[in-house]
């Protein structure tokens, strides 16, 4: 890494960790006034949400952060942190939901007609998602953009926010954890996550034949076999809760016999 993007670095690293607490506190305040004004916010999407935010936070401060300029290996595990680890772990403490209770009815209004618009429509469409989240990583390996972010902190920056954010898009495409305005049908999903967690297949086999620029093969190997087997081991958790949610959608329901009880 270049002396100066180093310094940027380490300079950032405060206001990184400082903006790491605000997300945390700002959550925990949006349960404390959810829970004043409806039934208490569950414990354990609290828990998910500083999870998810730790994950993003070993990503960008730290020792993991400092190494993953020359180690490949250690690129591709905080890839898998802050690109699906993250993203799941945050999409699952259901953010929006918690905005939307914790906010003023008219000002709940105001986000709920976002949430309609067509263009979040357009971005929460699960192909889009995936071209965004999977198009994006095929660029960042094939292409010289792999080796120009470690000389640009701002490239730098931006690529990371982008494997955050197409991540956490794709996750909340697939998992209707949050309100949704427009839904997609299980067996479209289902198609489409398919599609995707292939793609990601493929490349990781296509980083191990064919190493980016200035990565040594040893890295490269190390690295797109962590990709693939690490992420399969987060898309199975993805998997496992896409199935609950089609299998609770599927159970025939149970109706109560006229003039009697259930």
């Amino acid at each position: 890494m270049e002396h100066g993007l180093h310094s940027e670095v380490t300079a950032a690293e405060f206001g990184g960790a400082l903006l790491m607490l605000t997300a945390i506190v700002i959550y925990m305040n949006a349960s404390v006034v959810s829970g004043k004004r409806n039934r208490k916010w569950p414990l354990y999407r609290i828990f998910l949400w500083i999870l998810g935010v730790l994950a993003i936070g070993a990503v960008c401060i730290g020792p993991l952060a400092s190494r993953a300029h020359s180690d490949f290996t250690v690129h591709m595990f905080n890839h898998l942190l802050i690109g699906m680890l993250a993203p799941l772990l945050m999409v699952l403490s259901s953010p929006v939901a918690l905005l939307l209770r914790s906010l003023s009815v008219a000002s709940a209004r105001k986000v709920a007609g976002i949430l309609k618009s067509r263009l979040v429509y357009f971005m929460g469409h699960p192909i889009t998602a995936a071209i965004v989240n999977t198009g994006g990583l095929f660029v960042l390996y094939t292409t010289d953009l792999y080796f120009l972010m470690h000389d640009y902190f701002l490239l730098y920056v931006l690529v990371h926010f982008h494997l955050f954010a197409a991540g956490y898009l794709f996750t909340a495409s697939i998992i209707y954890i949050d309100p949704v305005a427009h839904r997609v049908g299980f067996l479209y999903r289902a198609i489409v996550l398919v599609t995707a967690l292939a793609g990601h297949g493929v490349l990781a086999k296509l980083i191990y034949a064919d190493p980016p620029e200035t990565v040594l093969k040893s890295q490269a190997e190390a690295g797109s076999m962590l990709m693939y087997y690490g992420g399969d081991a987060i898309d199975a958790v993805l998997i496992i809760v896409f199935c609950y949610q089609w299998f609770i959608s599927a159970r025939p329901r149970q109706t109560v016999p006229e003039g009697g009880f259930k």
